[in-house]
C-alpha cells in the first residue's frame, strides 16, 4: 500500500453511527447517536487520515484463540443483596458485553450499597478477580474499607481477559423494555463514573487505555437501498444515546482520501483496553493498598461460611449461574483470533462483518456473521478453527482489493 496515500486530505465529510468493535463486546449500535453536525464544505488538512499500518493478514501470525463466555441478564445486571446466614452478599454481576466499560461505574454503585447497608465494618471480601472483581476491589479499598479477593483464577485466565477491548458500555446489558425504567440513568451515571475512571489511565506507563481510531467500511454507495437482512431474534436495550458528548462524533472519510476500496468510510475514535497490561494495572494496584488475594473456590452460597468478613461483595461472572443457580444468566459465546501486535498499528477496523482492534498486546480479529445474536445461548469454549480462518480471508480479500485499486490508479 503507498502510505503517502494516506495522507492526502480535501473533500467532504458527514457524520453517521458510531462504530463499536466486539469480542466479548457488540458491533454497530442501533440507538440512534445525537445529531451530527452540519458536514463542512470542505474536509480540513487537520482531519486528514494519517498513516495506517496494515495488518499482516498471514494465518500463521495468529498466536493464540480464546473464546469468552459473557453473562447476559435480560432484566441487566444483578445488584441485589442477599442474606446467607450472618454474611450479607451484594452482587454486582451479569453485565452482558459491558463487564469492562462498565466495571468502575458499577463497583462504584455497590460499594455505596455495602455502606449504606453493609455491617458497618472496615472489612470486606469480593469474590472474583476479573474486571468487576479488581473494580469492586479498589473502589472499596479507596472508600476506606480493608479488602481480601476470592478467587478461584486470576489473570491472565479469568475469562474477563480474554475480551475484545473496547469501550462498549451498553453492549448486551439488557433485554429492551425488560429492566425498570430508572435503569436507563443508573446506566449513564454508570457509565460516566467509568469513563471518568479511565481518563486517569490515559499515557500510563504500557498504555493500558488508549483512544483509537476506527474504521467502518461499506459497499454501499450514500443513497443505496440497504439489502434486507434477517430479523433480529433479540431486541438488545440501547442507552448510548445518552453519553455522545464523551467521545467524538463519527465522521465519514471523502472518496479519494483514503485507500480502501468501497463506497463510504465512516471513522470513530473511542476507547480501547489494551487488557493484558490493564489486568496486570489493576492488581498491582490493589496490592500495592495493601489488598490480599487468596486462592478459593465456591459452589454455592452456603460456602461463604469459610470468609470471615461479614460483607460480602458477589463479582464471578458467568460462573454465578452455577454459583446463584441463577438461570437468568445466558451465555453469549465470542471467540477472538489473535495476530502477533505491530509496531505502528493501533486502530479498528469493521467489514463484512469483521471486527478487528489492532492493540498494543495482540492484534484481535471477530465474525459476528449474526451481530448481537452471535453465540447466544452457546456456552462451549472451544476454538472453531474454522472462523479463525474466516476473518483471515475477509482480511487478505480486502487487501487485494485495495492492491488493484491502487494498480488501477497508477495505471
Amino acid at each position: 500500500m503507498d502510505r503517502r496515500y494516506f495522507v492526502k486530505g480535501c473533500g467532504a465529510a458527514a457524520g453517521l453511527g458510531m462504530m463499536q468493535l466486539t469480542g466479548c463486546t457488540k458491533q454497530q449500535p442501533k440507538a440512534p447517536m445525537a445529531a451530527a453536525a452540519t458536514a463542512p464544505a470542505a474536509f480540513p488538512f487537520y482531519d486528514a487520515m494519517g498513516p495506517l499500518v496494515p495488518i499482516r493478514a498471514d494465518a500463521d501470525r495468529i498466536f493464540r484463540i480464546t473464546v469468552c463466555t459473557r453473562p447476559f441478564r435480560a432484566a441487566g445486571p444483578r445488584y441485589d443483596v442477599v442474606k446467607v446466614g450472618d454474611k450479607t452478599v451484594f452482587c454486582n454481576y451479569g453485565h452482558g458485553g459491558s463487564g469492562w466499560s462498565l466495571s468502575w461505574g458499577s463497583a462504584d454503585y455497590v460499594v455505596k450499597k455495602v455502606l449504606t447497608d453493609g455491617s458497618k465494618q472496615r472489612e470486606i471480601a469480593v469474590i472474583g478477580a476479573g474486571a468487576l472483581g479488581l473494580t469492586a476491589g479498589l473502589t472499596a479499598q479507596r472508600a476506606g474499607f480493608k479488602v481480601t479477593i476470592y478467587a478461584k483464577e486470576r489473570a491472565p485466565y479469568v475469562r474477563s481477559v480474554r475480551a475484545t477491548g473496547s469501550w462498549t458500555p451498553d453492549s448486551r446489558i439488557a433485554l429492551n423494555g425488560v429492566p425498570p425504567p430508572e435503569f436507563a440513568a443508573q446506566w449513564e451515571q454508570m457509565a460516566r463514573t467509568s469513563f471518568a475512571m479511565y481518563m486517569t489511565y490515559i499515557a500510563s506507563p504500557g498504555n493500558p487505555i488508549d483512544w483509537v481510531d476506527h474504521y467502518q467500511l461499506s459497499d454501499l454507495a450514500p443513497g443505496a437501498p440497504t439489502p434486507p437482512r434477517p430479523p433480529a431474534v433479540h431486541d438488545f436495550a440501547r442507552y448510548s444515546a445518552s453519553i455522545t458528548d464523551l467521545t467524538p462524533r463519527p465522521h465519514e472519510i471523502p472518496a479519494g482520501m483514503h485507500p480502501f476500496p468501497v463506497s463510504r468510510v465512516m471513522r470513530s475514535t473511542s476507547l480501547s483496553f489494551n487488557v493484558a497490561d490493564y489486568a496486570r494495572q489493576l492488581m498491582a494496584d490493589f496490592l500495592l493498598a495493601g489488598g490480599t488475594i487468596e486462592t478459593q473456590e465456591f459452589h454455592s452460597p452456603n460456602d461463604f461460611a469459610a470468609v470471615p468478613q461479614r460483607d460480602i461483595i458477589s463479582c464471578t461472572g458467568y460462573g454465578s449461574r452455577a454459583l446463584w443457580s441463577d438461570e437468568s444468566v445466558v451465555p453469549v459465546r465470542g471467540q477472538i483470533q489473535w495476530l502477533i501486535p505491530q509496531e505502528g498499528a493501533v486502530y479498528g477496523l469493521g467489514y463484512h462483518g469483521l471486527n478487528l482492534l489492532a492493540r498494543r498486546d495482540g492484534i484481535v480479529m471477530m465474525v459476528n456473521p449474526l451481530g448481537d445474536d452471535t453465540g447466544w445461548n452457546d456456552d462451549t469454549e472451544v476454538p472453531d478453527k474454522g472462523m479463525a480462518a474466516s476473518a483471515i480471508a475477509i482480511l487478505q480479500d480486502l487487501y487485494a482489493r485495495m492492491e488493484k485499486s491502487k494498480m488501477s490508479r497508477a495505471s
